[in-house]
């Protein structure tokens, strides 16, 4: 198994982008990334480490699932759950992917937000 302090740092990288137009939040004492003035429930990205894996929130998949389209199915098989993806490792072609995924969806989240 990958060291999750790994993980956890290559998913904060690959958020890191975003902070120019998010704000940090939290949700369920969840560090998250939120559009400035959005409510909770409205957030952007939240990380929640455990045991085993790192869970990345990305709520904003349930309004656009399109965003998934072009991933690959192992990267749809780390969707645990309505809005989760979990990752036990990183490697450089999930995070990638992950990338990639993040780019789809922030261009509608931002675009809802940003009045536009």
């Amino acid at each position: 198994m990958q060291d999750l302090d790994a993980v956890e740092a290559g998913i904060w990288a690959i958020l890191e982008p975003y902070r120019e137009e998010l704000e940090d939040a939290t949700i369920y004492g969840m560090p998250s990334l939120s559009w400035p003035g959005a409510k909770a429930h409205d957030y952007f990205a939240a990380v929640k480490r455990s045991a085993k894996k790192v869970s990345l929130y990305a709520i904003a998949v349930d309004t656009w699932p399109e965003a998934l389209e072009g991933s690959s199915e192992r990267f749809r098989e780390l969707r645990t759950g309505k809005a989760t993806f979990s990752f036990p490792s990183l490697d450089d072609e999930t995070a990638a992917e992950l990338e990639a995924f993040l780019a789809r969806l922030f261009a509608p989240y931002r675009e809802s937000h940003a009045g536009g």
